[in-house]
């Protein structure tokens, strides 16, 4: 909400003292000062008014989960261990994850009560590339690069696919870089050739790679210039 909008909302101001307040240089955010009225205030920031707090504001919390296979991408599951079941952390229920894996997809999954951070890394438009360490049942052909960077038709959908980079590193194994996340578009896309995903692990999105110290189910907090970095 906007910074004057919230001030205008206390009994004690009406919209003309509100001005005079923001403009008078009396309102801090996060400590400092903020003359903008436009100021879009989050839940994280803490605002305060001649060293009152308005709003105390919340921790924003942002981690990094090395995703076992078989555990389920949701925050709650009526059959299966979901992924925030493996965090040993206060309030979980604030938190909701920044993009998913398949059920038996493992690797780096993002963590947040962030909202607005957590769509800067799934919307397609923010161009965070999400790259996928695959196997396959059957070798990989040279022509597929050209086939994914040109985009697939899902039919279903009735969609083209972003361009992707493939990148065959071994006669069964790639390296996959993708900026969407449609419905098992990794095992669709190779469907195509119908040459079936045997293994699929995600190994970095955008800039934050999978550190490789956290064993399968293990999970830390981010750092700050991995946060910055979305």
């Amino acid at each position: 909400m906007r910074l004057d909008r919230i001030l205008s909302n206390l009994p004690q101001f009406n919209r003309q003292a509100v001005r005079q307040l923001i403009a008078s240089g009396q309102v801090l955010i996060d400590g400092q000062c903020c003359r903008d009225p436009r100021f879009d205030v989050t839940v994280f920031n803490r605002v305060e008014l001649d060293g009152h707090a308005i709003q105390a504001g919340k921790p924003a919390r942002y981690f990094m989960l090395n995703k076992p296979m078989g555990v389920v991408s949701a925050t709650e599951h009526p059959a299966h261990k979901t992924v925030i079941d493996l965090l040993n952390e206060p309030d979980k229920a604030e938190l909701h994850l920044a993009g998913r894996l398949d059920l038996n997809t493992s690797g780096l999954l993002l963590i947040t009560n962030d909202g607005q951070w957590s769509r800067r890394v799934t919307q397609p438009v923010s161009k965070q590339a999400k790259v996928y360490w695959v196997s396959t049942e059957q070798p990989i052909e040279a022509h597929y690069v050209d086939t994914f960077a040109a985009g697939m038709y899902f039919e279903f959908e009735d969609l083209t696919t972003l361009p992707a980079m493939l990148e065959i590193v071994a006669p069964y194994n790639a390296r996959l870089s993708l900026y969407e996340g449609r419905y098992h578009q990794v095992k669709r896309m190779f469907g195509h050739f119908q040459n079936k995903v045997i293994g699929l692990h995600r190994e970095r999105v955008g800039n934050i790679m999978l550190d490789p110290q956290l064993a399968p189910g293990e999970y830390r907090t981010l750092t700050p210039d991995e946060i910055a970095s979305v």
